[in-house]
């Protein structure tokens, strides 16, 4: 696994720049990512918004970027954007999408429209790359689904081990996390990670070593692992950690950007395009490595 963010980026600027497409890019945040991309030479940017809006922007903060970036106008209307922004998609006019000022369920409506979406036949999670000291860490899924069943949650997992292979991870180490370390039938969560890991062990999910379920202590900790005589080649050292519920992921996830200041990118993976939904409150250099994150899995 990469060690961290800036290496991901070093990566990128000796690549072809790819395009992201901005869904109702009239935010500060969305607009100033398009121009750290652009900084960085990581990507350039389709903008879809308030062409007013985004050009007054520009003005007023980045005047030499006033010419930079294509824009479609659709005023202030967040459902034409999303839906221009799917279409481009669609087209080959970029290669992955930003969320700006839309809300989620908005973008995401439009993206799984059986008709004029992006729908693969694949379960859609979002996937949480932070930066721990030692290397990049996985977590899912804090996103997209609300209380995965067995089925959502191996493809929960196929969509965190294709982001983990596409940053230099060929055999990931996937921990599926519980209240506690064994397998309890008054916990419907620890039956299905006993049933995960048997199918992996049988190949049946293939490209990692999955082990659970653990208690986050054992997942991430030798000494904690050790301490409770768990024999595993997971716990202690697990790259992805995969959540019961998109609450337990949701809080983890922002513990870590408002407690610990790790950083942080996300991705929506399963989509025939990597989707950012990354927080309106997320800071710009959260969604520019989001951007170089979903590069990395375009």
């Amino acid at each position: 696994m990469l060690k961290n963010f800036d290496e991901l980026l070093n990566i990128l600027k000796n690549k072809e720049n790819k395009t992201v497409i901005i869904a109702a890019a009239h935010t500060p945040s969305a607009l100033e990512a398009a121009i750290l991309s652009k900084k960085e030479n990581i990507a350039e940017s389709l903008l879809i918004g308030d062409k007013k809006y985004i050009i007054q922007f520009f003005k007023d903060n980045f005047p030499d970027y006033i010419d930079s970036f294509e824009i479609i106008d659709t005023k202030e209307d967040l459902v034409l954007s999303a839906r221009l922004a799917i279409q481009a998609a669609k087209d080959g006019k970029g290669d992955l999408i930003l969320k700006g000022k839309c809300h989620t369920a908005i973008l995401l409506r439009a993206a799984l429209d059986k008709e004029k979406g992006l729908r693969t036949g694949n379960s859609i999670s979002d996937v949480m790359a932070y930066e721990h000291p030692e290397r990049i860490v996985l977590l899912s899924d804090g996103g997209i689904n609300l209380y995965p069943t067995l089925k959502e949650k191996i493809s929960i997992i196929k969509n965190s081990v294709k982001v983990a292979h596409k940053l230099h991870n060929d055999n990931p180490k996937v921990a599926l996390l519980a209240a506690m370390e064994l397998v309890n039938p008054k916990m419907p969560n620890t039956l299905d990670d006993a049933i995960i890991c048997k199918m992996n062990q049988r190949g049946q999910i293939k490209g990692c070593i999955i082990d659970g379920p653990l208690a986050f202590d054992n997942a991430v900790s030798k000494e904690a692992a050790d301490s409770k005589g768990i024999v595993s080649e997971v716990a202690g050292d697990a790259d992805i950690l995969i959540v019961p519920s998109i609450e337990s992921a949701n809080i983890f996830g922002k513990s870590l950007t408002y407690y610990c200041n790790f950083r942080v990118a996300h991705v929506v993976m399963g989509a025939k395009v990597p989707i950012l939904i990354a927080s309106r409150a997320d800071t710009a250099e959260t969604k520019m490595l989001s951007i170089a994150l979903s590069i990395m899995c375009a």
